[in-house]
């Protein structure tokens, strides 16, 4: 592993194998379905046809034709420098979540390796766990029935934190995540903010060098996920390397060093935010927002010419209204085409803008979908 290289990940691969059906099973479809046996010792479809057969057979017979094994990662290769915030993103089912869990030890590869700190995570799963901190997105990593300074007292013998050195680190955690004057009450009367600070602070324990943060901001208020955003950039400015997920493109525009866009399981961009948006920088984003969600109008769009990408999400201005976003290489072209599908189906016009691509337009043109999909 190089010095500059926090992690290395070289052709790592996971495959799932999907379990065969049981033989209990199989008999089923098969009698269900009329391909088995009739009570007469006869064969083919009897009184249980196939159109009897029902959802359960139907569904164990599309089971059958399922392919046997699923490629979750494919071969990915890439290294993440020391000292760097690192953005991994992919829509849902992209591979991203896997390749975090190879990186935790928590998945053994299919094939190919990673190292993180220069420890390789099959054959050194317990020296990367000690230099990993992790914040795993929907786990809960705390004890809601414990107080925050009770967590992080657990914490830290489980982490093996010389006792000293942990009362030490600690009280410096708690004044750092502001967290001091909850020290004594349960985590289960704090709030989101909290918990999340809490898991950071926990993460930095043992003082690792490596970050891992899944969606740290995720369901925060807006002045909590800004402070939390600076707390990852102190982190990084003291040296700590961290890999951060994120479903907010405009959090990841603005704390990554460099992103990675993963999707069906390969990297299919490597580079800094700046160079990702200067790929597509011939392109406009269309933006109109109407007040209701629109029926039928965006299969349309995506087959207008010169359109790259389309998207539609409900506004975050608080009101019941709809943004309709269109990557595209014509913006007064499939203005007008836009304008022209909305009128026919009645929708009402409530504000339109072009704009240059954002890293939000840079992912739709790569992946064909957002990051929410």
């Amino acid at each position: 592993m190089g010095l500059a290289n926090a992690i290395e990940i070289d052709d790592l691969k996971r495959t799932f194998t999907r379990r065969a059906p049981n033989a209990l099973a199989r008999l089923f479809t098969r009698r269900r379905t009329g391909t088995g046996t009739n009570a007469d010792g006869g064969s083919g479809a009897g009184a249980d046809s196939s159109a009897e057969a029902g959802p359960n057979a139907a569904g164990l017979a599309n089971n059958a034709k399922r392919p046997n094994s699923l490629v979750a990662v494919d071969s990915i290769s890439f290294d993440i420098r020391a000292g760097e915030i690192f953005g991994l993103l992919g829509p849902n089912g992209a591979g991203k979540t896997t390749t975090i869990k190879m990186l935790c030890t928590l998945l053994e590869p299919t094939s190919g390796t990673a190292r993180v700190a220069g420890f390789d995570i099959v054959r050194e799963p317990a020296r990367v766990r000690a230099s990993l901190g992790t914040v795993l997105s929907g786990e809960r990593s705390l004890y809601w029935k414990l107080t925050g300074r009770e967590n992080l007292d657990y914490f830290a013998a489980l982490y093996d934190v010389e006792p000293s050195t942990a009362h030490r680190r600690i009280d410096d955690l708690l004044t750092r995540f502001e967290l001091t004057d909850k020290a004594s009450e349960l985590v289960e009367r704090y709030s989101t903010g909290m918990r999340q600070r809490l898991s950071i602070a926990r993460a930095l324990l043992a003082n690792p060098p490596v970050l891992l943060l899944d969606e740290p901001t995720a369901g925060l208020d807006p002045q909590s996920a800004r402070n939390l955003r600076d707390v990852v950039r102190k982190l990084r400015d003291e040296g700590h390397t961290v890999l951060l997920t994120t479903h907010y493109m405009a959090e990841a525009d603005e704390l990554s060093d460099r992103i990675a866009i993963i999707d069906h399981g390969r990297v299919i961009a490597l580079d800094t935010p700046t160079a990702l948006k200067e790929h597509i920088q011939q392109l406009h984003s269309v933006e109109v927002e109407i007040d209701r969600a629109p029926d039928g109008i965006l299969d349309e769009l995506h087959s207008l010419p010169l359109v790259r990408g389309v998207e539609c999400v409900q506004s975050s201005n608080g009101h019941e209204t709809w943004t309709i976003r269109v990557l595209t290489e014509n913006s007064r072209q499939t203005l007008d085409a836009l304008l022209d599908l909305l009128r026919a189906e009645g929708e009402r016009v409530l504000n339109l803008r072009v704009a240059e691509p954002t890293l939000e337009d840079v992912f739709i043109a790569l992946t064909g979908k957002s990051l929410r999909d």
